[in-house]
């Protein structure tokens, strides 16, 4: 047992987590996302929330503050300005856990599927809700 870690994070998603640099990326995504496909590590959190992921991710993960969008969530298909539930709580959690509070930055859906396939891991999760994908760039602890 270690200390101060969401026990939803696993080894291997801890592994993970610790072997990115400063600029890479993991996208949490829903369970509908096509994850196994795009080719990246998928790590499984079945029966989880993405947003339980996020705010578990946040917990270790410092936030990318040397770039204007850190995290980014997934366009609403035919209206880009809606904000779904599961975004506006993916946005409350960044302000609440991030070491780096920001605002969330949008992609189209299939711009947001490119950007998972280059992203270091993807954890999918057992989310329900539509568009609950949200991808997160790490950044350097500064002490």
């Amino acid at each position: 047992m270690l200390r101060n870690i969401p026990p939803i994070l696993s080894p291997d998603i801890l592994w993970s987590l610790r072997a990115m640099g400063h600029g890479d990326e993991l996208a949490i995504v829903d369970a509908n996302f096509p994850a196994t496909a795009l080719g990246a590590r998928c790590h499984r959190l079945d029966g989880l929330t993405a947003t339980d992921a996020l705010k578990a991710v946040l917990t270790v993960m410092p936030l990318d503050s040397y770039v204007p969008d850190p995290a980014l969530v997934m366009e609403v298909v035919g209206d880009p300005d809606a904000i779904p539930s599961i975004v506006a709580e993916f946005q409350t959690i960044t302000l609440e856990t991030a070491d780096h509070p920001v605002t969330l930055g949008k992609l189209e859906r299939f711009a947001f599927y490119e950007r998972a396939k280059t992203a270091f891991a993807i954890i999918q999760t057992g989310e329900t809700r539509l568009y609950g994908n949200i991808i997160v760039k790490k950044g350097v602890i500064d002490q």
